[in-house]
C-alpha cells in the first residue's frame, strides 16, 4: 500500500509553461514540499537550462539535475495550434499556472489568464517577468542582471571606487522564484477561505525580478524619503554599524566579524589585545562606533593579519563573538555542521548519484524531499497526455506524427 503523502502541497497540480531560472526556480520549491509539476517544455532541446554551465558527460546540465527534480516532462510545440490547444485543456485541469514568458506573449497565444476566467474560475495564474504585466517596461525583456541593477541592488554592491559588483549568482532570479511560492501559497490560502463560503476564487500572481529585488532594499527608501540620504556601496561593511567587515589573517584567509553589539564590541577588543578601545566612552554604542569605523577596523585588522584563521575564529567563538570563515563550495560540503543539517540529498544520476541541495524551510511534521529526478525530455508526455487528458495511445502517436508532441 503506497504511504500517504503528507507534505503541504500534496494534491495540488501545477503546470509550469516557464524555462530558465526563475519560473522553474519556483516549480523546483512547489513540488518539494509535494505539488505536482507538469513542466511543458518545446520539442527538441526543452527547456534551455539543460545545457548551461558545467555539463555532464552526457551533455547535461549538472544545475538541471537539481531544478529539474520532482518534476513531469511534457513536450508541446507551442507554435502550433494544436500545440496550444493541449495546454488549454491542461490549464483547465490545474490548480496553478506557472509561467515566465514577456508579457503579452501567452496572450497572444490564447492562453492568458482572461481565457480562463469563466472555464476555470478558482485557477491561481501565476506569471514572472522582469519588470511586470503593467507599466512602461512591462515588454522589455527581465534578465536578472538587468533587472538586479533596476531594483537598486547593484548600486549598493561593491567598493565605493570600483564598478558596481554582481555576485556569480543568478540572484534576482531565485529571489523573484521565492517571491512567486510566496504568491502562490497565499493564493492558495485565499482560494481555500473563499471555498469555505462557497465561492471560487482564483487570481492572478504578479512576480517581477526588479520588484523581488526591490523588496529585499530594507531601508534604503524611508532614508532617502525622510533623511535625503542614498545609500552608496560600502565594499565588505554594512552603512551604519560598526564593527562588522570582513577582515584578512596571516595565512591568506578571510573571516567575517561582526562585532557590533555593545558587549559584543567589549570581547572583541578584548580580543584584539584592546581593552582600552573596548572601554572608550566614544565606542561604547553603535552611533560612536560609526564615527571611529575606520580606526575600529584598522586595529581589528592588525589583529588578524598576526594569527592564522582558524586561531582567530578559535578565539572569537569563545569569547562568543559573531564571526564565520569565507566557505566555498568544497568547504560546505565537507562540514559536519552542513551534514548534521541534512543539506544536501542524493538522486540518481547515470554516472551513479550526484549530490543536489536540500530547498528549505525544514517542516518538522510535514517535510519537503527529492522524490524523483530531473526527468528526460519529455519522458511523462504519454502519461500526462492519457491521464489527466484522456488521450488515446493512437491519438498521442498521431501527435508525435505530426510533431505537436
Amino acid at each position: 500500500m503506497d504511504k500517504v503523502d503528507n507534505r503541504p502541497l500534496a494534491g495540488i497540480k501545477v503546470l509550469e509553461l516557464g524555462q530558465l531560472v526563475a519560473g522553474p526556480q519556483a516549480g523546483c520549491i512547489l513540488g518539494y514540499f509535494g505539488a505536482e509539476i507538469i513542466k511543458v517544455e518545446s520539442p527538441g532541446k526543452g527547456d534551455p537550462i539543460r545545457h548551461w554551465r558545467l555539463l555532464d558527460e552526457d551533455g547535461t546540465s549538472y544545475w538541471w539535475h537539481s531544478i529539474g527534480r520532482n518534476k513531469k516532462s511534457v513536450t508541446i510545440n507551442l507554435k502550433t495550434e494544436a500545440g496550444r490547444d493541449i495546454v488549454r485543456q491542461l490549464v483547465n485541469e490545474v490548480d496553478v499556472v506557472l509561467e515566465n514568458f514577456r508579457p503579452g506573449t501567452l496572450e497572444k497565444w490564447g492562453l492568458g489568464p482572461e481565457t480562463f476566467k469563466e472555464s476555470h474560475p478558482s485557477l491561481i495564474f501565476t506569471r514572472v517577468s522582469g519588470y511586470g504585466q503593467t507599466g512602461p517596461l512591462a515588454s522589455r525583456p527581465g534578465y536578472a542582471s538587468a533587472c538586479e541593477a533596476f531594483g537598486g541592488f547593484r548600486h549598493v554592491n561593491g567598493f565605493a571606487d570600483g564598478p558596481p559588483v554582481r555576485p556569480n549568482l543568478s540572484l534576482g532570479d531565485t529571489l523573484a522564484g521565492m517571491h512567486a511560492v510566496i504568491g502562490v501559497l497565499l493564493a492558495l490560502l485565499a482560494r481555500k477561505s473563499a471555498d469555505s463560503k462557497g465561492k471560487s476564487n482564483g487570481q492572478v500572481v504578479d512576480v517581477s525580478i526588479f520588484e523581488s529585488v526591490f523588496n529585499m532594499m530594507e531601508a534604503v527608501v524611508p532614508e532617502y524619503s525622510g533623511g535625503g540620504q542614498i545609500r552608496e556601496p560600502s565594499g565588505s561593511t554594512i552603512t551604519g554599524i560598526v564593527p562588522t567587515n570582513t577582515y584578512l589573517c596571516d595565512d591568506g584567509k578571510y573571516v567575517v566579524i561582526g562585532g557590533n553589539g555593545d558587549s559584543i564590541f567589549k570581547r572583541l577588543m578584548c580580543c584584539a589585545g584592546r581593552e582600552d578601545m573596548a572601554e572608550d566612552s566614544r565606542l561604547a554604542d553603535n552611533t560612536g562606533r560609526v564615527k571611529h569605523e575606520q580606526e575600529i577596523d584598522e586595529a581589528i585588522c592588525r589583529w588578524t593579519e598576526q594569527h592564522s584563521a582558524a586561531s582567530v575564529l578559535q578565539s572569537l567563538e569563545q569569547a562568543e563573538v559573531p564571526c564565520g570563515p569565507i566557505y566555498s563550495v568544497a568547504d560546505m560540503m565537507n562540514d559536519p555542521h552542513y551534514r548534521a543539517r541534512g543539506l544536501f540529498e542524493t538522486v540518481a544520476h547515470r554516472e551513479g548519484t550526484l549530490e543536489v541541495p536540500a530547498i528549505l524551510p525544514r517542516l518538522n511534521e510535514t517535510p519537503g524531499r527529492t522524490d524523483q529526478p530531473a526527468p528526460e525530455l519529455g519522458a511523462h508526455t504519454d502519461e500526462i497526455l492519457s491521464d489527466i487528458l484522456d488521450f488515446s495511445a493512437d491519438k498521442i502517436q498521431a501527435l508525435k506524427n505530426e510533431k505537436i508532441v
